[in-house]
């Protein structure tokens, strides 16, 4: 799995106008799904997304994770993070999981995280979505599991 981890100030997905999910301070996580990937794998991805230390302590360093703050974690499923982008002047998608797996697989991770964070929302897999959010710092970082 792949996962594009933004911290923000705050984050939402439109789906046709109409807001499906959002967040105040947190993470915004886009989440490829790869043919390989397995439910142990979302596990690892979801313990690495609530503890993952990126937010600034009294002392502005980065000590403190998601599960320290309380804050929101919104997730987005994202299969062009999966793209293999080496040759070419037009993405391939064969390394991204065939669309049961992936949705699967998101759905299982969304699933997890409700039971393990207070505050999740999501954006709807599949859907043409807008994504809008304000990044904090900006504090981007590219987790691979």
């Amino acid at each position: 799995m792949k996962a594009l981890l933004q911290r923000v100030r705050g984050a939402r997905v439109e789906v046709a106008g109409e807001i499906v999910g959002a967040v105040d301070q947190g993470l915004l996580v886009l989440v490829a799904v790869e043919p390989e990937d397995t439910r142990e794998h979302a596990d690892k991805l979801l313990h690495k997304l609530l503890n993952y230390r990126v937010f600034s302590d009294a002392d502005g360093k980065m000590n403190l994770s998601l599960k320290d703050t309380a804050g929101g974690l919104l997730l987005v499923s994202q299969f062009t993070l999966a793209a293999d982008t080496r040759s070419g002047m037009r993405p391939g998608f064969s390394t991204a999981a065939p669309p049961a797996l992936g949705a699967e697989l998101f759905d299982y991770l969304l699933e997890r995280a409700r039971t393990s964070h207070d505050d999740v929302a999501s954006g709807r897999f599949g859907a043409d979505m807008q994504v809008h959010l304000v990044n904090d710092g900006p504090v981007t970082f590219m987790l691979q599991i």
